[in-house]
């Protein structure tokens, strides 16, 4: 099941090169800077997420118990809060990196760059241009405009990325799509 699904993230990878590239000068992400990973909900789809148990299946037995603990963290701060839309750090996220790196989600892997997102109708940005970091000198916050001429065209929302016809090449059988706590809870 997951060497389909390995040469679909291959090709995908490759796919994305060139529009990291062709937005390199605006990017900031770097080894250690995981605030991508510290703030979402992370959603996955059910063929993601069975690749990403994979890789915890993977770790070593200490790493699998942090992992663990972070998990029995965020079930218990999920439990206190009163939000709606329950964002949190990844579990996964060990020192400021993927411990599960390569088998990581989608969203993961496009996060970062800006792309035009047709289904909504406006430009998707990375959180972190609020916070300084990508797109941060090409974004205006008074007025919410990106002043950049090459925003890729391509949709990277997961949906879009899992019915592409790069997907469909494959076969994927994504499933449905939740945050990654509501497939840990199994809900």
């Amino acid at each position: 099941m997951f060497k389909t699904y390995q040469k679909f993230i291959h090709d995908f990878d490759n796919a994305l090169k060139p529009i990291f590239e062709a937005q390199k000068k605006y990017i900031k992400c770097k080894k250690g800077c995981a605030g991508c990973c510290s703030k979402g909900d992370y959603p996955f789809s059910q063929i993601e997420f069975a690749y990403l148990t994979q890789g915890f299946i993977n770790l070593d037995d200490k790493i699998k118990q942090i992992v663990q603990n972070n998990i029995k963290e965020l079930l218990q701060q999920k439990q206190n809060s009163k939000e709606q839309r329950f964002e949190h750090k990844c579990p996964f996220l060990i020192n400021n990196e993927c411990c599960v790196y390569e088998y990581r989600g989608i969203i993961c892997r496009t996060f970062g760059v800006c792309y035009y997102d047709d289904k909504e109708g406006y430009v998707r940005l990375p959180d972190c241009v609020f916070d300084g970091l990508n797109y941060s000198e090409y974004f205006d916050t008074k007025t919410n405009t990106l002043n950049i001429k090459d925003v890729p065209m391509v949709n990277l929302r997961i949906d879009r990325v899992l019915n592409s016809e790069l997907a469909k090449k494959y076969n994927i059988e994504c499933g449905e799509i939740r945050p990654m706590l509501d497939w840990i809870l199994g809900k």
